[in-house]
């Protein structure tokens, strides 16, 4: 499974959210811009690509999509399809679902979805990521889901027969417990719990800290949270940025990994470990005025995502969480992106001779790996 940010917008695209995510405000050009890894549009029609004043080295025009267009959502999902990858985690940025300004495109891209999963036999659950919510955290959710619901019948496998389920029940991620960056608010997080597995009868998957075991580094300490994690069913230990290299992730699997999955099968809890490409957040962070170097995880043609898949395989994980399908502005995408990007005063992230489609390609080889398909924990070749 992979996130899915969905979050991508244009001035044309009718969202009226301007160039959110591709650059810090109205303007997006060469110096403006949030974004460290360029995506390749060649395959849509031209009527979804959208010119920016960008030009890639032979002066051509380069061009970007909206997340909010079914047609790329279609598009997303057939990759998905082509490479073998089984579906995604939509996020839902549970603070903008109080505005409709942001909620109305949101819902489209959830029925874009829903429609392109199911077309393309690929599976999908929502994701709510409660980053910077205060004390009405939990009942902003509970609102917005209940809308959702009456709307799109979640839940109902007649309606929406793509939904991943998770042992026989719909499966609802929420991202964010536990981060030592933010108020704990843990009785706010067990509303939620109690809401979805008592009264909407889901399973509940718990996005948290990479240390949320040992109670450190970026994880509250607190007598209360390990208790509440068992009220769970899934755990999925943020991993993203907490090791830099294959060696770093190898044991990072082996000394935190393995233990949490042990901790976790004594609680009878499922385990999803994430998984990363390669990161980097240079122009994002300029435009905030902090200065990072671009490619600041090496991606090593794949070596460093095939080395955390093999890895947490070997520590006994079952099924893989790759971060992100189309995350642009951290360098994590594993969609089809140009090796050629634009030139000028916004750098960004290329790996010469690696083809646009190598982490689709790589990502379905991990599913093979975690599915049984495949024996050898090797980085396969192409």
């Amino acid at each position: 499974m992979c996130g899915y940010q969905g979050w991508f917008r244009v001035p044309e695209d009718g969202a009226n959210n301007g160039w959110h995510h591709y650059a810090p405000g109205r303007v997006f050009e060469p110096g403006q811009c949030h974004i460290d890894l360029w995506p390749d549009v060649r395959e849509l029609p031209v009527a979804e690509r959208f010119p920016t004043p960008f030009r890639h080295p032979d002066g051509s025009v380069a061009e970007v999509f909206s997340s909010t267009r079914p047609a790329v959502i279609a598009l997303h999902f057939q990759w998905m399809r082509d490479y073998g990858i089984d579906g995604i985690f939509l996020q839902r940025f549970a603070g903008t679902t109080r505005d409709e300004r942001f909620r109305k495109p949101q819902d489209g891209i959830l029925d874009a979805c829903r429609r392109s999963a199911k077309d393309t036999r690929r599976t999908w659950a929502l994701m709510y990521d409660l980053s910077g919510l205060t004390k009405e955290a939990a009942q902003t959710v509970i609102t917005d889901w209940k809308r959702l619901e009456a709307q799109f019948r979640l839940t109902s496998a007649a309606e929406n027969p793509a939904y991943l389920r998770h042992r026989g029940k719909p499966l609802i991620a929420l991202w964010g417990c536990g981060f030592n960056d933010r108020p704990a608010m843990l009785d706010e997080w067990r509303e939620l719990l109690t809401f979805f597995k008592k009264e909407a009868g889901c399973s509940v998957m718990l996005g948290v800290p990479a240390y949320w075991r040992t109670q450190d580094r970026d994880a509250i300490s607190d007598g209360d949270f390990h208790a509440l994690i068992t009220e769970a069913d899934v755990i999925s230990p943020w991993n993203v940025g907490r090791y830099c290299t294959p060696e770093e992730a190898a044991r990072h699997a082996e000394k935190v990994t393995a233990p949490d999955i042990a901790w976790c099968r004594e609680r009878k809890l499922d385990y999803l470990p994430v998984a990363f490409p390669g990161f980097s957040w240079r122009n994002l962070s300029a435009s905030r005025g902090r200065e990072q170097k671009v490619d600041a995880i090496p991606r090593l043609g794949g070596k460093f995502l095939w080395s955390q898949a093999a890895a947490f395989h070997k520590a006994g994980a079952e099924a893989l969480y790759v971060a992100m399908f189309d995350e642009l502005d951290e360098g994590t995408a594993i969609f089809k992106v140009r090796q050629n990007p634009p030139v000028g005063k916004s750098l960004f992230v290329s790996e010469p001779g690696v083809p646009e489609d190598h982490y689709l390609w790589l990502t379905g080889r991990a599913g093979e790996l975690y599915s049984g398909k495949r024996k050898d924990t090797g980085q396969p070749v192409r």
